[in-house]
């Protein structure tokens, strides 16, 4: 490992400018003024990672104020996100569209400097951080992609892709697992042109980070494949910083990680503590701060002029790397022409990546590969398929004429079926490849894939068990958090796996999804209805999409409909003719089963039921219809309604007066013994569908207005 500048103290100082160093103390002071007018926040890591952020922005960091997600640029991600105030003040300085105003609403409802960095509330922010190891996780993905795209796009002489992905993170970041798992997998790809700036100051909430992490980080990340520099005095040595960051650019085989020694709080009376890692300085400790940096006390959120103006300039070097990249997106085009149309599609587009921006363009052809799948779907001929396999089909189908899509799976290839035919895999030696083999690394897996999503232009996909999405549902709540467009294949969804157990069967897993906001949950029960999820999830901008899908096979069902999976809910075909009626609602595997019970019930000596059965592949894209279209589906105002889904009965209420499902773990061996130990079976099912009748007759025949599909 080398070390860079030994020396501590003032004497590094003086290697650099007076103007540098009142840069980075306003860089100090303001973060520092923005949680003491917030009276909450995080100055301490701010004050200690000034001067190697600065040191970033001014001498590395290719960007354009003015245009943030130019996709030229590097992209800068702050892990640790408690330190949001550093991040603001940056932005703020370098000329992006962040006011003093913004700055002195720290914290505040509905300003754009909100605890912790988001990328779809202020613009500069790549990935939303917080929750810690995220950040540098996703950061892993912004380096793929830039891997990926180099090898597709760096063609005829032109380098049109070569960014560098930076990223600021601290002891609470590689404490978190899926931060092990990402760094792991990232010195496996050899990510050259990732730089990893580590804040160590030796602190963390509780105090010394020897209270409990006490492991050598530069041996373990040494272990991983990783260029491991370090910087003794990142408080005072500018020169030092910027020597590890060109060290580090200069190891094109290697991801780096820069441990640079710092001072939490430097300057502050309650520096190297806890005490200034998650509280105001106080109105005194602020007088005191500015003063031991040589500011004026008694001008508060004020920048000098002779600041101002040596930053200006970055506005117009910004706008110059930008011309310079449409300038090699030009020589690309003139010397390729489809290649460089494909190029700006994804890289350019519509503003594609980034903050605040929607995605790139599909191109039209992948609406025509999903009605490939569905009209290869023949009613009493095409055999049953689970849809796990029906998922293969549509999403080879996909791939060719969707080039953004990549992923892969969680060491279950073979299992999820989701490897792309007309593509190799993703590695050093292949980075077109669009294939990532992510290895038993559920949680980095999903986080790595917002990372993807958020370099722009691309679709990711990550697979694994439906039950294991649990360890990667951090990323997956950022996912929907940040509007992050992921697809998330996820089979083996129920009991219907079998012999593998309770471990491995989801009971409480859909619920979860469900109530996470901004994503959909997507459960299909044919071929028709798979395509049909596809064709809802790559629709969707907005967020994640999870496909859960079957390992056994499923019959194709009449009446199934792809373009209906869109609205949610549908009604799939009735059975028998009688004056009563009954809605059963099924989803997934339990739709077939849902009809079976439906020819019992409709067989019933008197012959006076009418049982309808709808298919509810996704309640979140079914609450959004208009009043009246649920009514209808559900069988009219007062209707009785039975659910039947394998798991939880938690939430079905909103739609049915009666839930059949599990609400206990299940069991290992073959799946059928399985859903007969359950009751999920057609005779289990039967007769309590008929008591529940013979309660609403007695109660005059009406089961009651269900809450939530009332008008209010």
């Amino acid at each position: 490992m080398t070390t860079f500048a030994d020396a501590p103290g003032a004497s590094l100082r003086a290697q650099s400018s007076d103007l540098d160093w009142k840069i980075v103390n306003t860089i100090r002071v303001l973060s520092a003024e923005m949680v003491q007018a917030a009276n909450s926040g995080h100055p301490g890591a701010p004050m200690g990672c000034a001067p190697a952020t600065y040191v970033l922005f001014k001498k590395f960091l290719k960007f354009n104020p003015k245009n943030p997600n130019f996709a030229g640029r590097d992209r800068f991600v702050l892990s640790n996100g408690h330190a949001s105030a550093l991040i603001y003040s940056l932005l703020h300085l370098f000329g992006y569209d962040l006011t003093m105003e913004d700055l002195k609403a720290f914290r505040q409802l509905g300003s754009r400097t909100p605890g912790h960095p988001e990328n779809f509330v202020t613009p500069g922010v790549e990935v939303t951080t917080g929750p810690l190891g995220q950040g540098i996780s996703a950061a892993v993905g912004l380096a793929m992609a830039e891997s990926h795209y180099g090898a597709i796009y760096n063609k005829h002489d032109v380098q049109l892709v070569d960014n560098f992905t930076y990223v600021m993170v601290g002891d609470g970041c590689l404490q978190e697992g899926v931060a092990s798992e990402a760094a792991s997998l990232a010195g496996h790809l050899k990510l050259g042109k990732l730089i990893v700036l580590y804040d160590d100051n030796k602190i963390q909430i509780d105090g010394s980070t020897d209270l409990a992490f006490t492991e050598d980080v530069r041996m373990r990340f040494e272990a991983y494949g990783w260029q491991v520099l370090s910087v003794a005095d990142g408080d005072n040595d500018l020169a030092g910083i910027e020597a590890a960051i060109r060290a580090g650019q200069a190891e094109t085989t290697k991801p780096t990680l820069i441990c640079v020694r710092t001072t939490i709080g430097y300057g502050s009376a309650g520096q190297g503590t806890e005490k200034v890692h998650g509280a105001p300085l106080g109105g005194a400790g602020l007088t005191k701060v500015k003063s031991f940096f040589g500011l004026d006390a008694e001008k508060p959120f004020h920048v000098e002029e002779d600041v101002r103006a040596e930053l200006a300039g970055f506005i117009e070097r910004g706008a110059a790397l930008e011309a310079d990249f449409n300038k090699r997106l030009e020589a690309l085009a003139a010397a390729d022409l489809a290649l460089g149309a494909e190029a700006r599609r994804r890289l350019v587009g519509d503003g594609a990546g980034g903050s605040l921006t929607p995605s790139h363009t599909l191109p039209a052809a992948w609406l025509a590969a999903i009605q490939g799948v569905v009209d290869g779907v023949s009613d009493g001929v095409t055999p049953a398929i689970a849809t796990r396999k029906a998922s293969q089909m549509v999403i080879n189908a996909l791939a060719p004429v969707l080039p953004e899509l990549i992923g892969g799976s969680a060491d279950l290839t073979g299992s999820n079926l989701n490897y792309l035919d007309c593509s190799h895999d993703y590695q050093a030696a292949t980075p077109a490849g669009r294939n990532v083999r992510f290895g038993v690394r559920e949680h980095a897996m999903a986080a790595i894939c917002n990372g993807l999503h958020a370099y722009g232009g691309m679709l990711p996909f990550c697979a694994t068990f439906l039950n294991f999405i649990g360890y990667a549902q951090g990323a997956y709540r950022l996912s929907c958090l940040s509007h992050h467009q992921v697809i998330y294949i996820m089979t083996h969804d129920s009991i219907g796996l079998g012999e593998d157990g309770p471990t491995h069967q989801p009971i409480e897993t859909l619920v979860s999804l469900r109530a996470t906001p901004g994503g959909l949950t997507l459960r299909p029960a044919d071929v028709r209805e798979t395509a049909g999820a596809y064709q809802a999830a790559v629709s969707f901008r907005q967020g994640p999409s999870v496909l859960a899908l079957s390992r056994q096979n499923l019959p194709q069902l009449k009446g199934s409909c792809h373009l209906s999976v869109a609205k949610g809910g549908y009604l799939l075909g009735e059975h028998g003719s009688g004056e009563r009626v009954v809605t059963l609602v099924a989803t997934g595997s339990e739709v077939a089963l849902a009809e079976e019970v439906a020819e019992r019930l409709a067989a019933t000596p008197g012959g006076d039921l009418r049982v309808r059965v709808v298919s509810m592949p996704c309640t979140q894209l079914f609450d959004q219809q208009p009043l009246a279209y649920r009514q209808e589906v559900l069988g009219g105002v007062g209707a009785p309604v039975v659910s039947i889904e394998a798991g939880s009965t938690i939430g079905w209420s909103r739609y049915a007066h009666l839930t059949v499902g599990i609400d206990t773990f299940g069991a290992s061996a073959p799946y059928t013994e399985v859903y007969q130990k359950v009751g999920l079976v057609p005779e289990a099912i039967v007769p309590r569908v008929e008591a529940f009748l013979k309660h609403v007759q007695a109660a005059g025949g009406q089961a009651g207005t269900l809450p939530t599909l009332q008008e209010f």
